[in-house]
Order: C-alpha cells, then structure tokens, then sequence
C-alpha cells in the first residue's frame, strides 16, 4: 500500500540506524559497500549527470546549480537538482519547498517539484531550523540513499549541488556516481581562485570531465553612474587558472542584489527574471554544459 503523504519518515536522529540513516523501507536493492573503491554506476532514470561544485563556501554555488536547473528546464529538458549538502542544504529555500516527500510504491522517496525542476534534499527530511549532528559514517550512508533512493522518474540531466569542499562527500560522489562532467563555481577574489585550483585538481585525480569554470559575481554595474566595478578583484586570475588547467570560462554572472533576493524569495532569476541579461547569462551556460555532455 502506498504510505500515506502525512507518515514521517525522519521521526528523532535516536531513531535511525546507520545503515538506514533516512529510515527508509529496505528494498534489498542497494549492496553492501565492499572493501576498496565502490563500483560507479548510473543513477537509475537519469540519461546525464553534472557536478556543479566549489572548493570554497560563500561564492554562490547553490544559486549558480538552481539556475542551471532551471535553465535546463527552460531549453525544453527534463530536468532535476539534488542537493548532496547533509549539513547546510539550500535548495528547499531556493525552489520554495517544503514538507516532507512520499514515498512510491518501489519505497524510494519522491521528488518535489516547482517550476518544472524535480528536487531533492535533506532540507525536507529535518525540521528547517533542525542541524544534522552526524558522525561521518552516518552522512555516507544518508547520502547513498539520496544518491541511489530517489524515484525521479526518467529525467534527461540531473544536476548536483555539491557542499564546497574536496572532502568525504565529494569523493563519495565520484566514486560512487558515473558524472558526465564537473563544474567549478568561483569568484574573481584571491581567495577563491586559490581553492578553486584544488576543486580542479580533485575532480582530475578522479578523473572526472571538468566542462568549465563559471565565475560569479564578477562585475558590479552601479545604478546611479551605471559604471562597472570589479568589486572581487580583476578576473584576470580566473583567465589564467583556466588557461594553465586546459579549460574554458563557461561564463561570468555579474554581481547583482536581485539574483540574491530572488534566491532569497524562493523564485530563481531564470524564473522570475527570465529576460534579463543576468538569466541569459545562466541559459547560454546552460546551452554550454548541454552541447559538451551530448543533451
């Protein structure tokens, strides 16, 4: 019997097993991780899989992979966004979702949709205001659920929101999943470019495709003067980081407050301002991605 849209499936942390961490009905279908490296394998329905992800907290990266997602479903593609952030998910806030999802009749848990982007999170399965106090082996385990535990339903290209970083869950992911290709999210500053180069170098240790680089909140067009300012720092570092790696700028999203509020609102610029010069920026990297991994 289908379970009803009221049952919980995350009643108290005390609850859960750590070879169950979401609490899910066991269907016997995901094996036991073996010694050594986990096979990578297909995520089931899903022709294409992207990484979008970042080295370093605080450059958007979140807001970046929403429109994207978004900007897919736009140029007429199936598409979906899988928050693989445990501790800190964004894309129940992005989207305007919440609640908790059902479960199908294969007991694998349901995406949650708006704006024709099927999504999943942890944001849904703990209270919003809720942390995640979780030992490592805990997070592995809820994230092979989220991995491999989703019913999307057929989908042409799911995109993952990777947490900033080069750690557990990051390598996880490409160990565990077949990506069709990575995507660094940084900005101009120092800083950033500076772990961005590790993001890169990771996702060619586990010789991922990289598709590119997408610099975000590059100029900042004043409203009064209309004059542009690089308020993070010329991009010339990016340019070069990009040339001395052997990829290629997949684009620049300016620095602009309405791409935050947006966010912020739950209705993403691709959606809410669709024929700005700031959604065109996401469509054309969008269009990019798409022609490299063959959508």
């Amino acid at each position: 019997m289908k379970p009803p849209a009221s049952s919980r499936l995350f009643h108290t942390l005390r609850a859960l097993q750590h070879e169950n961490p979401l609490g899910l009905p066991r269907t016997g279908t995901i094996p036991r991780m073996q010694r050594g490296l986990p096979e990578r394998r297909k995520i089931k329905d899903v022709a294409k899989v992207v990484a979008v992800s970042s080295a370093k907290g605080g450059v958007g990266k979140s807001t970046v992979a929403a429109n994207l997602s978004l900007a897919f479903a736009r140029q007429g593609h199936r598409a979906g966004i899988l928050d693989t952030d445990i501790f800190g998910p964004s894309i129940p806030t992005l989207f305007n979702l919440s609640g908790e999802p059902r479960l199908s009749l294969n007991n694998q848990l349901l995406p949650m949709s708006n704006y024709g982007v099927k999504t999943m999170s942890m944001g849904y399965l703990v209270g919003e205001d809720a942390p995640v106090v979780w030992r490592g082996l805990m997070v592995m385990k809820a994230l092979q659920q989220l991995l491999h535990e989703v019913e999307w339903g057929g989908l042409d290209v799911l995109v993952l929101d990777l947490p900033p970083g080069t750690g557990d869950t990051q390598l996880s992911i490409t160990q565990q999943i077949v990506l069709d290709g990575s995507v660094i999210v940084t900005t101009p500053h120092t800083l950033a470019v500076k772990d961005a180069v590790k993001g890169i170098n990771m996702f060619k240790k586990v010789n991922v495709p990289i598709l590119g680089l997408v610099q975000n909140m590059t100029l900042f067009n004043c409203p009064h003067c209309h004059h542009d300012t690089a308020v993070f720092g010329s991009n010339d570092k990016v340019q070069r980081v990009c040339r001395e790696h052997g990829i290629q700028v997949l684009g620049d999203i300016p620095l602009h407050p309405s791409i935050g509020d947006d966010g912020e609102q739950g209705k993403p610029t691709v959606v809410s301002e669709p024929d700005s010069s700031r959604s065109q920026a996401f469509m054309s990297i969008a269009a990019q991605i798409g022609k490299q991994i063959g959508l």
